[in-house]
């Protein structure tokens, strides 16, 4: 299969759209953060949804979602070109401490994956970038040259779930040390393809360099550690009855959100046996209210929507710890 086939891009629809505007909203008039801009597609419905004295205020890391929000005229929206990572730092630069909803729709958006420029895809040769803010940080091509074997076949193995992740990173050392430079997204992926043996292919729609580029993709920009840190934030950012909505598209992302969501649903699950009374476990700061899968209709219409998972959670009365220097724990500089 050619990485360098260029299929007409799918149009671009927003997953999940109405179910998280609805699962997110409590209070027309109140304050709420989309933390992955995108193009716009859940802040538009957002704002649709709420009131005239609501705020609404996005993020995102990717010059073309700044300057698709800078297209919406609306003075409700403040729109920050930033990794969520620092959204309760910005947010206290706006003089808000507490808002009532946070949404998150991780990984790539359809327009990312379409343009061959930015290297995310396997649908047309291109730059091998990969980075959600392309004027900052190691491109993925970067870090391809210099990446040691026991790195590559780690970040290969953990992030890209991989049991091809030692061949593969053997390969590309190998052709580095024959002079090869990664270049372009169809280099990276005819290295990956000749190292994974044909009969072990047990999908033939899919790519065998996927899983790579997946991984690679995820530690150029650091997603599992910005998720991390901004899931934190999101603790002392809600107020009560406040909403976490997150869409996730596989299966590393959703695995720390689940665990994250029943960590402070159920903190007292990680106590195990220990003799104490029911005054003396500790409460809980978030309450798990649900698990959303696209229906078939809009898998049918949207065909990137089949991997998404959206998990709900609603902020308790439980109070987020201060440090003592006055500082809510998580908060980033």
């Amino acid at each position: 299969m050619s990485a360098a086939t260029n299929p007409e891009p799918l149009p671009h629809r927003t997953v999940l759209a109405a179910a998280a505007v609805e699962h997110l909203v409590t209070d027309r008039s109140g304050t709420y953060v989309d933390g992955t801009f995108g193009r716009g597609g859940h802040t538009s419905l957002l704002l649709q949804a709420l009131a005239p004295a609501a705020q609404v205020f996005a993020f995102d890391r990717d010059p073309e979602a700044e300057a698709a929000a800078r297209r919406i005229a609306d003075p409700r929206l403040r729109f920050e070109r930033t990794r969520f990572s620092r959204m309760q730092s910005m947010l206290a630069r706006h003089g808000v401490a507490q808002v009532d909803g946070v949404l998150l729709d991780l990984g790539i958006s359809s327009p990312q994956i379409d343009d061959p420029a930015r290297g995310f895809s396997l649908r047309a040769s291109g730059p091998l970038d990969m980075r959600m803010d392309p004027e900052q940080g190691e491109s993925a091509a970067q870090w391809l040259a210099r990446a040691p074997v026991d790195e590559l076949r780690r970040v290969i193995r953990d992030y890209g779930e991989e049991r091809f992740a030692a061949s593969i990173a053997k390969a590309l050392v190998a052709r580095r040390a024959a002079g090869w430079t990664p270049a372009s997204t169809a280099d990276l992926a005819a290295v990956v393809a000749d190292a994974i043996p044909v009969k072990s292919r047990k999908d033939a729609a899919q790519h065998p360099a996927t899983r790579t580029f997946q991984a690679v993709r995820i530690f150029v920009n650091q997603e599992l550690e910005e998720l991390a840190l901004v899931l934190e934030q999101v603790l002392a950012l809600l107020r009560a009855g406040g909403r976490l909505v997150v869409i996730s598209f596989h299966s590393l992302e959703d695995r720390i959100v689940k665990r994250f969501i029943a960590a402070h649903a159920h903190p007292e699950r990680a106590l195990g046996r220990l003799p104490l009374r029911a005054h003396e476990l500790p409460q809980p700061r978030l309450r798990a209210l649900a698990k959303v899968m696209p229906d078939a209709a809009e898998v049918a219409a949207n065909p990137r929507a089949r991997s998404a998972v959206m998990r709900v959670a609603e902020r308790t009365a439980t109070p987020w710890p201060v440090t003592p220097h006055g500082a809510v724990e998580g908060a980033q500089a």
